[in-house]
């Protein structure tokens, strides 16, 4: 395919079409229409997966099929349905696989849903050293490694846990860029801070109502995630309620929780999100990073959408408190404006959300 010379950006949706004729992106089960995204592809599980005793990267000049001997505990067929159980470490050989053209790199991130159940799902490639980046020139297979952190899930060949986004050159906006694009959009209601990226903070404190979040339970049942808006919140969840005060995070445990401000990525824009800093606290916030162009363009006149958090606590117990900066959007520049922005003509879960568990379970 040919792309404007000098040109630098994130590849759109009719972009990602023409790598598909192009056979820079090949699958033998051919790659459905549905799985295109505006500025990303949905990356499908293969038919087996490998249960592993310790997640792993191939390593230059290394392919992971040379290494699953090392690694490889049992290999499961998962054509008719299989549990990968909490706690454990998995592999699963994806459909999709790549031949990019030398002056294109990509970088792979879990779906919203994906996240939302902790599910810790990392893309690796031949000779990787980083989970989920693949670089430029890559030819060869695609994997995903997955690492179910709070709840055991039933997973079929097909299924889309995984998304990849393309990149030609560097399309990631200075903070100068930022600034200029904010007068012109207003990216985020109330003030704009900018450093390394759009900050934004955690809310606490509802403004109608009490509930503030849900923190997983720690013994439940299995997901089927072919299931949708099937499952009862109050088996998985634990509703958290304003108390005026900080929320302990607990040491291990998996929260649901919500962006105090509304974000918007304009359509020639896309964004992901980063953590802020090590040193702000003792936890992780959001799995699943990629946000689209028009999130939040169109959902409340404009006025943007809020994040969903995944926050996990780690070593300490943690005091978070209401308007703590816990994250930043790292926004980049669209090759083009693509054909269907998100949440306008294509089936978008989360668009103009506020506080919101995965489409999995019964909306409250």
């Amino acid at each position: 395919m040919t792309r404007p010379s000098g040109q630098t950006g994130v590849l759109p949706s009719q972009a990602i079409r023409a790598m598909i004729a192009a056979e820079e992106i090949l699958a033998d089960t051919p790659i459905d229409d549905g799985q295109i995204q505006p500025a990303s592809l949905d990356l499908r599980l293969g038919g087996q997966a490998w249960r592993m005793r310790a997640s792993f990267l191939a390593g230059r000049g290394r392919r992971v099929a040379d290494r699953l001997a090392e690694f490889e505990m049992h290999r499961m067929d998962i054509t008719d349905g299989a549990v990968l159980e909490k706690g454990c470490v998995y592999l699963v050989p994806l459909m999709e696989r790549l031949a990019l053209p030398a002056e294109i790199q990509a970088v792979a991130n879990a779906k919203s849903s994906t996240g939302r159940l902790d599910l810790l799902t990392r893309v690796i490639t031949d000779e990787g050293v980083e989970f989920d980046r693949v670089a430029p020139g890559y030819s060869g297979p695609l994997y995903a490694e997955i690492c179910p952190r709070s709840f055991s899930v039933l997973v079929r060949p097909g299924m889309r846990l995984n998304q990849i986004r393309f990149r030609r050159g560097h399309a990631m906006l200075s903070d100068a860029e930022l600034e200029a694009l904010h007068a012109r959009e207003r990216l985020v209601t109330g003030d704009a801070v900018i450093s390394e990226g759009l900050a934004f903070s955690v809310d606490l404190r509802p403004s109608s109502g009490d509930l503030l979040g849900y923190r997983a339970k720690p013994h439940s049942g299995v997901i089927d995630l072919d299931r949708i808006g099937h499952y009862a919140p109050a088996d998985f969840w634990e509703e958290l309620h304003a108390s005026g005060g900080p929320l302990i995070l607990d040491p291990g445990a998996f929260y649901i929780l919500v962006s105090r401000e509304a974000v918007h990525i304009p359509p020639d824009h896309a964004a992901e999100m980063a953590p802020y800093l090590a040193m702000v606290g003792e936890f992780r916030v959001h799995y699943a990073g990629f946000f689209d162009p028009g999130f939040g363009h169109a959902a409340a006149g404009g006025a943007g959408a809020r994040g969903v958090l995944e926050v996990r606590c780690h070593e300490a117990p943690f005091a978070l408190e209401h308007g703590q900066i816990v994250g930043r959007l790292v926004y980049e520049r669209m090759l083009e404006r693509p054909e269907t922005l998100y949440g306008a003509g294509i089936a978008s879960n989360y668009q103009g959300q506020g506080l919101k568990l995965s489409k999995h379970f019964q909306a409250g």
